[in-house]
């Protein structure tokens, strides 16, 4: 890649390839305004501004097998939460998530990041959220346990784009 498609971020210190960073792109869908695409395979989470042009963000997303298909709705938002990994993260990795089964809570070491949009399916909630990370060197890839990872300042752009009840599609 070349050093033109790479940017540096002064406030949090790590490189991104341009293309995860956000940007209006031309996006053709049926989608209403307002609603989240998620396209798991390219790495992008696109807003879906108007019909022809979305706000496209990179994104980390779930290893094969634990990524979330479908659509849910935000049925809660949260500044700094709480986290504490699901019983299936502790029973698959015991020795990195026990010691987390109390919970951590939010501020800057947190997993989930500035910012987390709760995702369920109907009234239940699916345990998939679209998050802020610590490890922004995952926005590319596929190494989360099923969340949808973006960058801190990314995810809080979007937290403030995006109203309780909004639409989400994982394609």
């Amino acid at each position: 890649m070349t050093s033109g498609a790479m940017a540096k971020s002064k406030a949090q210190g790590f490189t991104i390839a341009r293309k995860f960073l956000p940007q209006s792109v031309r996006y053709k869908s049926n989608y209403k305004r307002g609603t989240i695409v998620v396209d798991p395979r390219n790495h992008f989470l696109y807003l879906i501004e108007n019909s022809g042009r979305a706000r496209r963000y990179g994104v980390g997303v779930g290893k094969a097998g634990l990524a979330f298909k479908g659509t849910a709705t935000i049925r809660r938002k949260a500044k700094w939460p709480t986290w504490t990994p699901t019983a299936n993260m502790i029973r698959r990795e015991p020795g990195k998530y026990k010691k987390y089964a109390g919970g951590v809570p939010g501020g800057p070491s947190n997993p989930l990041g500035s910012r987390a949009l709760y995702l369920y399916k109907g009234k239940r909630d699916t345990y998939y959220r679209i998050h802020g990370t610590t490890q922004p060197s995952s926005i590319g890839r596929s190494v989360s346990n099923g969340c949808i990872r973006m960058i801190n300042t990314h995810v809080e752009d979007l937290y403030d784009r995006v109203p309780i009840g909004a639409r989400v599609v994982v394609i």
